[in-house]
């Protein structure tokens, strides 16, 4: 790769920035329009939960497979299609005449999106080869995650309330152009040294791991828990497990990585990721009902009440990082779990008249939690790792992240659903009760990961890696 100026540089830290600042908006603006999607096409939860989960299943099966193909066929040239297929899954989701129809040009955006964050921190790793520089530019990269959530709410809200829910997505289609033609400009192409083998039974078994897992829970309601579809899907999820481990292990170049989980640090931050983000999409899912469907707030004014939930992950994603290259990841992550499980006991005490103080304090404490998470879940996944499977890394640790949206979004809509009785509007307060203390459950699960995961141990597990490679 040649070597470029420091302007230069920046500029590609720019560009790459651009699809995570698209990626965020659009997660957070799709739940803010849920609601609004819901009344148009008269939706029942498990359609708005496969609203989300359509995106974020696809993605987490694909962002491994796109990372690798990245380090073969070239960065550029893959962030480039990712683009495109982002920006026109982007258009036709905002004509989707059915909420089915909606849900597969989701399934489209997912496919472009898996080409995007990943490759752009494969990018983003080849191009800053100095450790500072890196580092800097990983964290203006955390930064963009909480200022996508901070802009999200607040316009997402006024094209709710102002143009219609279809503009959530066609705003996402100018920014994907611009991005391609810049990257074509200023983005050089990049390679790995000795690109790896594609894995397709490798790929294969992860979409029926994830696939069946997920259609299992968010389904399971609808058709019966002991209905033979239903069994199916988790038994083909557990032999889809065992085979993924079994074949992985011996496989020379495998799609999932098998050694890099040698490392307890790196283990630890993939399952942090997992319980972190499950945590974040189901305190989105069930906000945006709460706030719009029970308390009959418009979508701009729901937008404006998260903002400081946002804010407050704008401001301590930079201190995170800053903490972790200081001190390491313990307190970040013991900060982290302790704040998400406050928040979500805090509330789990909702009603249908609680007040504003109440909601905002539940909202600031969780915006601290989340906002110092992302730092050490990054630092773990390109720490020590050979810069030539960069793309493979990074896409372990979307992957997670991604596993843990669509999981968390499953989960609690499955048992809202479960525990509702009568409307959504009259029974969401009692059946969201035992959502948000999942949600806390998470964030308990990301404090004892976090004490575990930072002893001498699990440092001495990591540096065993890096010397024997």
């Amino acid at each position: 790769m040649e070597e470029l100026t420091r302007r230069r540089r920046l500029l590609v830290l720019a560009i790459c920035c651009s699809s995570l600042f698209i990626v965020g908006l659009d997660s957070t603006i799709v739940n803010l329009a849920l609601p609004a999607i819901r009344a148009e096409f008269g939706a029942p939860v498990a359609k708005l939960q496969w609203t989300i989960d359509a995106y974020t299943l696809v993605l987490a099966s694909l962002l491994m497979v796109s990372g690798s193909t990245a380090d073969r066929v070239g960065r550029r040239r893959t962030f480039q299609a990712g683009l495109v297929l982002f920006g026109i899954g982007s258009l036709l989701c905002g004509v989707a005449s059915t909420i089915d129809l909606l849900i597969a040009f989701r399934v489209l955006q997912a496919i472009g999106g898996s080409m995007l964050n990943p490759v752009a921190m494969s990018i983003i790793t080849n191009t800053f080869t100095d450790p500072r520089e890196r580092a800097q530019a990983i964290g203006v990269w955390g930064g963009v995650v909480g200022l996508s959530m901070a802009v999200g709410p607040v316009v997402g809200g006024a094209l709710v309330d102002g143009v219609g829910w279809r503009f959530i997505f066609w705003i996402n289609v100018p920014v994907a152009v611009a991005a391609v033609l810049m990257t074509a400009l200023f983005v050089p192409e990049s390679r790995a040294a000795v690109p790896r083998r594609m894995d397709p039974v490798g790929q294969v078994l992860v979409v029926l791991l994830l696939g069946g897992l997920t259609y299992g829970i968010i389904e399971g309601q609808a058709a019966g828990w002991g209905s033979p579809l239903i069994i199916g899907c988790f038994v083909v999820c557990v032999v889809a497990l065992v085979t993924l481990v079994y074949y992985e292990r011996r496989r020379e170049e495998p799609l999932l990585e098998p050694r890099f989980f040698r490392s307890a640090p790196f283990s630890g931050a993939t399952l942090i990721a997992v319980c972190g983000f499950s945590a974040l999409s189901g305190f989105l899912f069930l906000n945006s009902l709460y706030l719009q469907s029970v308390r009959g707030f418009s979508a701009l004014h729901a937008g404006l009440l998260t903002l400081p939930m946002a804010a407050m992950t704008v401001v301590f994603a930079p201190v995170s990082g800053w903490l972790v290259g200081h001190r390491g990841p313990r307190l970040p992550l013991v900060v982290a779990g302790t704040m998400l499980t406050a928040s979500g006991l805090i509330l789990s005490q909702l009603t249908t008249t609680t007040g504003t103080v109440q909601l905002l304090v539940g909202y600031l404490v969780f915006g601290l939690g989340f906002g110092v998470l992302n730092a050490p879940i990054t630092n773990a996944a390109v720490s020590g790792m050979p810069r030539e499977q960069a793309g493979v890394a990074a896409a372990i640790a979307s992957t997670s992240r991604q596993v843990g949206a669509s999981l968390g979004v499953a989960v609690v809509g499955t048992v809202l659903t479960a525990r509702l009785v009568g409307s959504l509007e009259s029974g969401f307060v009692h059946a969201a009760e035992l959502c948000w203390y999942i949600i806390a459950g998470c964030g308990a699960l990301v404090l004892l990961l976090g004490l575990v995961t930072t002893t001498r141990w699990a440092r001495r597990t990591a540096e065993a890696l890096v010397t024997t490679g």
